[in-house]
């Protein structure tokens, strides 16, 4: 059922076909663009991390006890440096560009797009000023913690009120029930 054909002397020397060698071109031509993508991917994860170490007397200056930052390098499709949760750089379009970015509930709000590493330094050293100090005033903010506390205790009381409304109401009932059963099978007499 499947044989393989002996070739003839003809075929040895045929020109492959239009259509064989348009496909031959398109996978050189894309293997050309994915290397160009990877080569433009490694120039932003290099410039990245430019600024990432840009960044480290900065963030050594963050207390220890602060938990708001986690920056690092992700190297997905578009390489980020990651500040926080919400904050990160990547490269502009033109591939020389920093361009600093917040996500917001929103739609993404550019902070500060510069060329220049120490411009964008500047403004994530406002960022984080800013995020510090937000973290002060809620931690500082007792009012909103007593406001808290005390409705915490109201509803504590409210519940405490009615179990204890509850254990009356099936007292009462109970006893209710039982004289009511002791009028019905008294003796008779």
């Amino acid at each position: 059922m499947f044989r393989r054909r002996k070739k003839s002397d003809g075929d040895a020397t045929d020109p492959p076909s239009g259509l064989t060698q348009a496909v031959r071109e398109a996978r050189i031509e894309a293997a050309e663009r994915s290397g160009v993508v990877v080569d433009l991917r490694d120039a932003d994860l290099a410039r990245l991390d430019l600024l990432n170490e840009a960044l480290d007397p900065l963030f050594k200056e963050i207390p220890d006890d602060v938990e708001l930052f986690d920056r690092g390098v992700s190297r997905g499709d578009i390489p980020r440096l990651w500040l926080d949760v919400v904050a990160h750089v990547e490269m502009g379009r033109d591939k020389r560009q920093y361009r600093f970015v917040q996500d917001t509930r929103y739609g993404r709000a550019v902070l500060a797009e510069s060329y220049e590493v120490s411009d964008i330094v500047q403004a994530i050293t406002q960022y984080v000023a800013r995020r510090l100090v937000e973290r002060e005033r809620a931690l500082a903010d007792d009012s909103v913690g007593d406001v808290a506390r005390k409705v915490l205790r109201t509803n504590r009381s409210r519940r405490r009120w009615r179990a204890i409304r509850a254990f009356l109401y099936g007292l009462i009932v109970g006893v209710g029930a039982l004289f009511v059963l002791s009028l019905l099978y008294a003796p008779k007499g």
